[in-house]
Parts: structure tokens; sequence; C-alpha cells
């Protein structure tokens, strides 16, 4: 009989489990079920964790389920710089240097363990009235659209780097949403709850993504 496989979702609260939301990882396991797929998948999303909180919980978390398959999803937390505190935050939660170190030094566990990856850009931020009152001073653009997202595309770049550089399977969804939002009579606005976190229908629109990644990824289902 074949082994069961499992997925971990892993990555802050874009991915953790949201009251009466269907995260992407409810939507994978629930196409799975669909299919009578013996696969375990894990949401290990926590909210609020940068990389360098995500390392500290990893070995726990991910290698210690022996997964199959990894998806990472983490940057937001990591390029916020936290300009509401007293005194303001000047510089990102994590430096763009740590951030590339945290996620090759996933990649290489994971590797070593001949674990499937598959990164995911974190999707772009939206100004509302209670971000920008948090938020809405330099080096964000509160006159922006565009202009909470100044350090985060960076990071996002940043990613996509890493995904070219360690031959890892990228998912662009930070493209995908810009895309969405370009497309006649809709805005990225219809896929978020908040600004930040994802509704049903940004979620759908990441789990599709990733399930025709898997799909092709040879994980012996």
């Amino acid at each position: 009989m074949a082994q069961t496989k499992t997925i971990v979702a892993f990555g802050d609260s874009i991915t953790a489990p949201r009251k009466n939301v269907f995260t992407y990882s409810d939507l994978i396991r629930e196409e799975f079920q669909k299919k009578h797929l013996d696969v375990k998948v894990v949401n290990a999303g926590v909210p609020g964790n940068t990389t360098a909180m995500a390392k500290e919980r990893f070995e726990k978390d991910v290698l210690a389920r022996d997964p199959d398959l990894v998806i990472i999803q983490l940057g937001t937390n990591d390029s916020a710089v936290d300009v509401w505190k007293k005194p303001p935050a000047t510089e990102s939660r994590v430096s763009i240097k740590e951030y590339e170190q945290n996620l090759r030094e996933f990649i290489a566990k994971l590797k070593e363990r001949k674990a499937k990856i598959i990164l995911v850009t974190p999707p772009p931020t939206r100004w509302t009235e209670k971000l920008k009152e948090m938020y809405g001073k330099p080096p964000y653009d509160p006159n922006d659209e565009d202009g909470f997202n100044i350090i985060l595309k960076k990071y996002v770049q940043r990613m996509r780097n890493v995904a070219k550089a360690e031959k890892v399977v990228l998912i662009d969804l930070n493209k995908e949403y810009y895309k969405y939002h370009e497309a006649k009579g809709q805005t990225m606005d219809d896929l978020f709850l908040d600004g930040m976190h994802p509704n049903n229908k940004g979620q759908k629109l990441e789990a599709e993504l990733l399930l025709k990644q898997i799909k092709k990824l040879d994980l012996g289902l």
C-alpha cells in the first residue's frame, strides 16, 4: 500500500488557520480527499512570524513531520518597518540579508532530506484606514496606492532570486495579485480581508496555483 504523503504549509498569518476563512491548505486538503489520495496536509502557519521566528520552530513544525513537500511563504513580517513604535523603528524587522540566509537554510535542510520545496512570494499589501494610521509615514507613502509595498517588493525580489539560484519551484503570488488587479473590472482589494490577509477568494487563487504546481512534482501519488 502506498505510504501517506505529507505536505507542510509553513508560514505566517497568511498561511495560519483563520476563523471563517478556507485557507489554501484547507483547499488543497479538500482536493486530495475528493480524489481519495492519501495525503496529509499540515498547516504550520503562525501569525506574526518572521523567517527568524520560523527558524526557531523549523525542526519541530517541519522536519519532525518528515514532509514530502514543504510550501514556504514568509516575508511580509520580515520586511515590516514598525514606524508606529515609540520611538519609531527605522529598519525592517529582519534584514534582507538575514531573510535570504534563513530561506537558504530552510532549503538546504529540506534538500538534505530529499523533500520537495515550493517557495511562494508574499502577496502585496493594500492601504486601509487602520494601516494608514499605523504605517502611514516614511519609508512608506500613504499617498501612493502602492506605497505600503515599497520595502516588501525588495524582499519579494530577493525570494525570486533565491528560488532561481537554488533551483526551487516558485509561485509568484505577488505577481499574480498585480495581474488580477490589472484585469478590467477587478481590483486586488477583492482578494483581501483587511489589506494584508487574503479572504476566501485570495486563498482560492493561491490554492489553484499550488495545485497546478503540485501536480507537476513527482510526489508519487
